[in-house]
C-alpha cells in the first residue's frame, strides 16, 4: 500500500488538484463535523440524534460554510504547501460561516419562526461546529502536507536521489531557531536532521528545546563534537546578531570544516512561513561586515532637504549608493551624471521603483566630466547647492597602461568640476578619493592625489576664492558672494563594488577555479557600500572646507584568506576542489594600502568613524602653475613624460611599474622643467 501511494504521489507530484475539488472535500468534512457536533450536543444518544437530525438543516449548514469559504477563498491554496497564511484563511472562512449561521438564526427568531425550522440551528451546535471545523480543516491540510512530503522523500530515497539525512545544528534557541527547526521537520525532502541547538545565553544552555539539547557554542565549536555526532552544517537562526559575533561563529565553523547557512529575514518568508528552500549559504560579506554606523541623520537631512544635489559617477557603486541615500532626504532635485549608458539605464530602472513622491526630483544626465560644454550646461540649468564627485577611473593596471586617460579624467575632470562649482556658487564640493592616493605607487593613486591637492588648494578664504574665480573665468557669471567649501573623503575598497575582488572570486569559484591572487601577503581594507556612502554624506555636511576626511576602515584583510573562506563557504575544499594561484603583483599595485601618509596625523571629529587628516597644503598659485604645465604635457608628450611630471607634483609618488619606476623629478629640474629630456 505504501509503495502504491508513493508511486501515485510521484506520478502526480507536479500536478495540482482542482480548487473546486478541495472545496468539495472541505464541504464534505463540514457535513461530517456537523453530524459529530450534533451527536456531541446530544451526548451521543442515537435515539435523540434520530429525532433531531434534519437533512435540510445539515444542507443549510453546508451552504452557509460554502459561502464563507468562497468569501475567504480558503480552498484556493496548494494543499501540499500549506502554511500559516493558508491556516489563517481557513480560520477566517470558518468565522465568516459561523457569523452567517448566527445572523440567519437571529433573523429567524425576529420573524418568530418555529424552533424546528431548518434555519434555527442550535447555538450550542454552532459553537461546537466552529471548534471542530477549525481543527479538522486546518489539521487535515497539515496532515496531507506531512504525508505528501513523507511519501516524496521515501520515493526519492528508493530512487537513490536522497541519501541519509544531513545532521545539522541550529545556532539560536529563540523563536527563529524554533521556527527553523519546525520548518526542517515539516519538510522531509530537505535532507536535514536537526540534532541540537547552540545559543550564547547561559540561561538556555544545557536545557532541552523541543526535545533537543541546547549547547554552548564553545562546547561544539571548540571540541570534537561535530565529528563525534556527524554534524556537517550549522544554520544561523538569529535575526538580530552582532556582526562581529556572527563573523566569529562563522570563522569557528569554517575551522571545523562545517558548512554554514542562514535563514532569511522574517519579511522574506513565504506566506509568513519559513521554508527550507529559503536557506542561503553564508557569504563572505557576512564575515567582513561591521557594526551598523550611527549617523547624525538630522544634520544630513537639514543640509540636503529641498536642496539641489549633483552626483557624478552616479552609475558606479559609490555614486548609485549616494543617489539612493540622498533621495530619501527629499532633495528638491537630484542630478545624476554619468557617461556609461547601460549602467545609467539600470540605475534609472532601480530608482524608478522608489515611491512616486520621490520621482520628480530625479534627473538622469548623460555626460562626460571632461566635456566642459556639457558640464557647464548642467550647472547653468540646475545651479546645484551640493556636488558629490564620485566619477573616476579606478582600476590600477588599466590606468598604468592608459596614463593620459587617467590624468585627463581623474585630474582635469575634477579640476573642471571644481572650477564650475566655484563659478556657479556651489555650497559644498565633496570629492570621493581613495586610500591609493596615500604614498601612491601607481598612476591611478597619483592622479587622485593630484585631484585632492587641487581641490584642497581652492579651500582658502572667500576673497581668495573670488579672486581666483575672476582671474580664471573673467566675467562669465560667477556669483561674487559665493564661497564654495571643498571637502575630500578618503577610504579603501568597498564590498561588492564593480570590478572588486569578491565578484571576481565568486565567478572563478563558479567556473571551477582556480582563484587568482596576486601575492600571498597582499592585504586590503574593506567597507560596505552603504557604510561608505553614509560616511561620505556625513563628512560632506560636517566639513568647513579644505579637510581630507579619512574613515575608520577597521582591520586590513589578507586577500588570500578571503579567497580561502569563500571556497569553504561554497562547501568546497581548498586545493582539492578549488586551487589558489599566485600571479604576482600587477603594474603599480601595492602589497598594503594606507589611509594616511607617513608624515600625516589625524584629528578626531564628532563621529568616531571619521577622522580629519593633517596633510600638507599647497599654495594655490603653485598648484595652478603645475596643473597648467601638466595639461600642456598631457596633450604634447608621451606617457613617461607625464608620469615624470606627476612625480614632481606628488613627491611621495614612487612607481611600482617598471617602465615608470626609473623616472624621477630630475627630469624636470631647473629651467628644463616641463621639457622632455632625451
Amino acid at each position: 500500500m505504501h509503495d502504491f501511494l508513493a508511486r501515485l504521489t510521484h506520478r502526480f507530484a507536479n500536478r495540482f488538484v482542482s480548487r473546486w475539488l478541495v472545496l468539495a472535500i472541505d464541504l464534505l468534512l463540514v457535513f461530517c463535523c456537523y453530524v459529530l457536533a450534533l451527536l456531541t450536543r446530544l451526548n451521543f444518544s442515537l435515539d435523540e440524534f434520530a429525532a433531531h437530525f434534519m437533512l435540510e438543516r445539515a444542507l443549510w449548514v453546508v451552504t452557509a460554510y460554502s459561502i464563507g469559504f468562497i468569501l475567504a477563498q480558503s480552498f484556493s491554496g496548494v494543499v501540499r504547501h500549506t502554511g500559516l497564511y493558508d491556516a489563517l484563511k481557513v480560520f477566517r472562512a470558518v468565522l465568516w460561516s459561523t457569523g452567517i449561521l448566527l445572523f440567519v438564526r437571529w433573523v429567524a427568531e425576529r420573524l418568530e419562526m418555529p424552533a424546528g425550522h431548518f434555519l434555527m440551528v442550535y447555538h450550542s451546535t454552532i459553537a461546537i461546529l466552529f471548534a471542530m471545523t477549525t481543527l479538522v480543516l486546518i489539521g487535515s491540510r497539515f496532515i496531507f502536507k506531512l504525508v505528501y512530503h513523507q511519501l516524496v522523500r521515501g520515493r526519492a530515497m528508493q530512487a537513490g536521489l536522497l541519501g541519509e539525512p544531513q545532521n545539522v545544528l541550529i545556532y539560536g534557541a529563540g523563536d527563529a531557531g524554533v521556527i527553523a527547526r519546525n520548518g526542517i521537520a515539516a519538510d522531509k525532502a530537505s535532507g536535514y536532521r536537526v540534532v541540537g541547538f547552540m545559543d550564547d545565553e547561559p540561561g538556555k544552555q544545557n536545557r532541552r528545546l523541543q526535545g533537543l539539547r541546547v549547547y554552548a557554542p564553545s562546547a561544539v565549536l571548540e571540541t570534537d563534537f561535530a565529528m563525534e555526532h556527524g554534524v556537517s552544517l550549522v544554520i544561523l537562526a538569529i535575526q538580530n546578531i552582532d556582526p562581529e559575533r556572527k563573523a566569529e561563529i562563522i570563522e569557528l565553523c569554517l575551522a571545523k570544516d562545517l558548512q554554514v547557512k542562514a535563514i532569511p529575514p522574517v519579511e522574506r518568508w513565504i506566506n509568513g512561513e519559513f521554508n527550507t528552500r529559503q536557506l542561503r549559504p553564508v557569504r563572505i560579506e557576512d564575515l567582513l561586515q561591521r557594526q551598523e554606523i550611527k549617523l547624525d541623520n538630522d544634520r544630513v537631512r537639514d543640509a540636503l532637504t529641498d536642496r539641489v544635489v549633483m552626483v557624478t559617477g552616479a552609475a558606479g557603486s559609490i555614486g548609485s549608493g549616494l543617489a539612493n541615500q540622498i533621495l530619501h532626504y527629499r532633495p528638491a532635485r537630484l542630478i545624476l551624471v554619468d557617461q556609461a549608458e547601460t549602467p545609467m539605464y539600470e540605475l534609472e530602472q532601480e530608482l524608478r521603483k522608489l515611491p512616486t513622491a520621490l520621482q520628480p526630483a530625479l534627473f538622469f544626465a548623460m555626460g562626460d566630466i571632461r566635456n566642459e560644454r556639457r558640464m557647464r550646461s548642467l550647472f547653468e540649468r540646475f545651479r546645484p547647492h551640493y556636488v558629490f564627485h564620485a566619477a573616476a577611473y579606478k582600476h590600477v593596471p588599466l590606468m598604468e597602461a592608459n596614463v593620459h586617460e587617467a590624468v585627463h579624467v581623474n585630474v582635469f575632470g575634477t579640476q573642471q568640476l571644481a572650477d564650475l562649482s566655484l563659478e556657479y556658487g556651489v555650497e559644498r564640493f565633496v570629492m570621493v578619493s581613495t586610500d591609493k592616493a596615500v604614498n601612491p605607487t601607481n598612476v591611478m593613486g597619483a592622479s587622485k592625489r593630484l585631484a585632492e591637492i587641487y581641490t584642497q588648494s581652492l579651500s582658502t578664504d572667500p576673497d581668495t576664492q573670488r579672486d581666483q574665480s575672476d582671474s580664471r573665468l573673467g566675467s562669465s557669471g560667477a556669483d561674487e558672494t559665493a564661497s564654495t567649501r571643498f571637502i575630500t573623503t578618503r577610504f579603501g575598497n568597498v564590498l561588492g563594488s564593480n570590478g572588486s575582488v569578491l565578484p571576481l572570486f565568486r565567478k572563478q569559484i563558479a567556473d571551477g577555479g582556480p582563484i587568482t591572487v596576486t601575492h600571498p601577503d597582499i592585504t586590503r581594507y574593506f567597507m560596505t557600500i552603504p557604510e561608505a556612502c553614509s560616511l561620505v554624506l556625513e563628512a560632506g555636511v560636517m566639513g568647513t572646507g579644505g579637510e581630507i576626511f579619512v574613515f575608520d576602515m577597521g582591520k586590513s584583510v589578507r586577500i588570500v584568506d578571503v579567497a580561502r573562506k569563500m571556497i569553504q563557504l561554497s562547501g568546497l575544499e581548498v586545493d582539492h576542489d578549488i586551487r589558489i594561484e599566485f600571479t604576482g603583483l600587477r603594474p603599480g599595485e601595492k602589497l598594503y594600502e594606507e589611509l594616511l601618509a607617513s608624515a600625516e596625523n589625524t584629528l578626531p571629529t564628532h563621529h568616531p568613524k571619521i577622522m580629519r587628516a593633517q596633510v600638507r597644503r599647497y599654495p594655490l598659485g603653485e598648484v595652478g602653475a603645475n596643473m597648467k604645465e601638466l595639461k600642456r604635457l598631457l596633450f604634447a608628450s608621451d606617457e613617461a613624460t607625464v608620469v615624470a611630471r606627476m612625480k614632481v607634483m606628488v613627491p611621495e609618488f614612487v612607481s611600482n611599474n617598471s617602465p615608470f619606476e626609473v623616472l624621477d623629478k630630475n627630469r624636470f629640474a631647473g629651467k628644463a622643467a616641463g621639457r622632455r629630456v632625451e
